[in-house]
């Protein structure tokens, strides 16, 4: 049963009055697809499996707007509230949360939650923080996306300093932030974060398999078996360095014709890309067994982006049996085992990207091999042990808050 408030009331669909009560703040929820949506709705069923009373806040989507849509099946024992939400720029299909600190406040007021988990650093998330520091509920974070280093890729290198600043102050008054590897949370040690710890992210290996690998798509995308798909599954925006995607696939193409470089996803560049590239196959959006379907009817993964705290997609495509390329640090890092079920570049070569996917898509024997590693080695990673360190986290949370000073 799902439901939708606009005042706040723990539900006692999943869980007893005793248990413990878990809000997750948050400016993105499927259906909206991004990396961030799909493991928060992983992380708040996991939570509901293990006891948790679990409440979402969020800003109003589109899809709210029609009465007549069914409930989202992710969304099911979860308590919503909803405020009002404005476009983020540059990002048309999400929104930001407007700061409704009153309305927070009196609502965990009498409805108290043992944590307040906080995702997402807008407008909402900081009168969220405000709020459950005001009445002394433990707070914690997640770092999710690389705000500062996107800065470049859209021309405002002046905000970083202050973007930088803005993120520290707000993660630095919780008394855990959650961040997907160990990499960045050593980097963010010493631009002085404190109270960093690793969350990693699991891969569904029942949806993402080889198994799923389908001749007839294929032969919508014009391909024999025997011929070359190189795909890139994600957002479509500068800061994926798209760029080097196209030149890797142009030094492929050279030496194979026949080769077709698949496009899934949408956003801001998919127009250009679109007009400048009309013989590539661009396949919009995917989801679920269909978006499996699209990464395992590929050969060659080629992501090159260097903005990611993580990159799910390519936990999905080393599931789905494809050869991947991607830089060495974030998940690629912690996953692949460059030569074995993978290959890694090292961070920024773009030179080195190249090279390196020209020479795997030209090796048959090699991508063959990967194929068949690259999801052996995946299985391990799965989203119960993320899930139980995810609720390790919020317990000690709970038991040793944060010692609230101003800041």
């Amino acid at each position: 049963m799902n439901q939708l408030h606009d005042v706040s009331a723990f539900s006692s669909v999943t869980a007893s009055a005793s248990a413990p009560a878990l809000v997750l703040v948050t400016e993105t929820w499927p259906p909206e697809i991004n990396g961030v949506a799909m493991t928060l709705s992983r992380l708040m069923q996991g939570m509901l499996q293990r006891g948790w009373r679990v409440q979402l806040v969020r800003p109003r989507q589109r899809s709210d707007r029609d009465a007549g849509a069914a409930p989202l099946a992710v969304n099911q024992g979860i308590e919503q509230i909803l405020v009002p939400g404005l476009p983020i720029p540059g990002y048309g299909s999400l929104r930001f949360g407007m700061p409704m600190y009153e309305k927070l406040r009196h609502a965990w007021k009498y409805q108290r939650p043992q944590v307040v988990h906080i995702a997402t650093e807008g407008p909402l998330g900081w009168a969220a923080l405000k709020a459950a520091r005001s009445l002394d509920i433990p707070v914690t974070s997640s770092f999710h996306t690389n705000f500062h280093r996107y800065c470049s890729y859209y021309r405002m290198d002046w905000l970083r300093g202050l973007v930088t600043r803005h993120l520290r102050e707000f993660h630095n008054q919780c008394a855990l932030t959650m961040v997907p590897n160990a990499t960045l949370a050593a980097l963010l040690q010493q631009e002085q974060y404190q109270n960093v710890v690793v969350l990693g992210r699991g891969v569904d290996v029942s949806l993402f398999s080889p198994a799923r690998r389908s001749a007839a798509l294929r032969q919508q995308w014009g391909l024999a078996e025997q011929d070359l798909a190189v795909i890139y599954v994600g957002r479509m925006a500068a800061e994926k360095s798209l760029d080097v995607v196209v030149r890797a696939f142009e030094a492929i193409e050279r030496r194979q014709p026949k080769a077709r470089m698949i496009w899934v996803g949408d956003g801001p560049e998919l127009k250009r890309l679109r007009k400048r590239y009309p013989h590539h196959v661009f396949c919009g959006s995917q989801l679920g067994e269909a978006l499996a379907t699209h990464y395992a009817s590929a050969d060659l993964f080629l992501f090159a982006s260097m903005t990611e705290t993580f990159g799910n997609v390519v936990t999905e495509a080393m599931a789905s049996g494809l050869a991947v390329v991607a830089y060495d640090y974030a998940a690629p890092a912690m996953v692949i085992h460059s030569g074995q079920n993978g290959c890694l570049v090292p961070f920024g070569d773009a030179v080195g990207f190249v090279e390196t996917a020209q020479m795997l898509a030209a090796d048959a024997a090699l991508q063959q091999r990967f194929s068949l590693s690259a999801p052996a080695s995946l299985q391990q990673h799965a989203w119960a042990e993320v899930c139980d360190l995810f609720d390790r986290y919020l317990h000690e949370a709970v038991e040793q808050p944060l010692a609230l000073t101003a800041i």
